[in-house]
């Protein structure tokens, strides 16, 4: 079945008031390919990330830092806030990368506890979000590329110890790191929060959300979005990349979850037995519920970073 047949039969599922009408024409220039297929144009403009602008900045958490600006893999800018740990000599530093469709001031609340701890602190907006420069489409990997881009900024400083870097991240923002951390042993510690354990489980609940039956259209599209990502979902999944983490691992999830349910993290520690999980009264968004889950933070970071 050809990707436009596809296209055809959504827009005809559509007419019927199944599901949201796909669009049949895109603005020139929207999502970098006019000359793409509308079957794919219509893919980029449903799963595209909204970007958010920053609703808070460090000053607004007694943070004393620095905007940064680190260069992308493709050469595009990296929008961050780089808060020094403020001791002497080289100190640890947490990377700390975002979800879908937020931005670094998101993570903020994270910040204070972690310099508190004599933590150096690395807030990054990742490409097409926050005040990063804009990209085409955004996907796990891409992510996980962006955090490498941070990992490289964090070990060229004189004041940060490369030996002593930790990791954290949201949604797939800790997919990414779970991913990164998994290509290359640069982290003593990954902290993962709200992970989800397989991007087609998040595939599923999104379709189904916007009234797109899976049968017959879910394996075709995600099958496309894989092509598009350069990249197999069994490959990416934290199901499959937490296992081959060398460092030591926490999650944490809200039991309230309704975005990405805590069963997932009870698949993600059976498939790394040993893992810890801290269940957090919260939902995907565990910013409310964090100051509850400091003290276990710090003191993971403390023992493995």
């Amino acid at each position: 079945m050809t990707r436009n047949l596809v296209f055809a039969l959504i827009s005809a599922t559509c007419r019927h008031g199944i599901a949201p009408e796909p669009p049949t024409a895109s603005p020139a220039g929207a999502h970098g390919d006019r000359h793409a297929s509308p079957f794919r144009r219509w893919l980029l403009r449903r799963f595209a990330a909204a970007r958010e602008p920053h609703a808070t900045t460090p000053a607004d958490h007694d943070l004393q830092a620095a905007t940064v600006w680190l260069t992308a893999r493709d050469g595009r800018r990296l929008h961050g806030w780089f808060v020094p740990a403020g001791t002497d000599g080289r100190a640890s530093a947490a990377l700390v990368m975002h979800g879908w469709g937020a931005n670094a001031s998101m993570m903020l609340p994270l910040a204070r506890p972690l310099h508190e701890a004599g933590h150096a602190v690395l807030l990054l907006d990742a490409r097409g979000h926050g005040a990063s420069d804009d990209i085409d489409f955004m996907s796990l990997p891409r992510f996980a590329d962006d955090v490498a881009s941070g990992l490289d900024w964090l070990g060229a400083r004189s004041d940060v110890d490369p030996a002593r870097l930790s990791l954290i991240g949201h949604s797939v923002g800790a997919a990414a790191v779970l991913l990164e951390a998994s290509r290359r042993p640069r982290a003593q510690a990954v902290i993962s929060l709200s992970a989800f354990a397989h991007p087609q489980g998040m595939m599923r609940r999104y379709l189904a959300a916007m009234g797109i039956p899976w049968r017959p259209f879910g394996a075709l599209i995600t099958g496309h979005v894989q092509r598009v990502i350069g990249a197999r979902f069994d490959d990416i999944a934290p199901l499959a990349t937490l296992p081959k983490v060398r460092c030591p691992v926490l999650l944490a999830h809200g039991v309230h979850d309704s975005t990405v349910p805590i069963s997932e993290a009870h698949r993600l520690v059976a498939a790394r037995p040993g893992t810890a999980l801290i269940s957090l009264d919260a939902e995907h968004d565990l910013g409310t519920a964090l100051p509850q889950a400091r003290a276990a933070l710090v003191a993971f970071l403390a023992t493995s970073a």
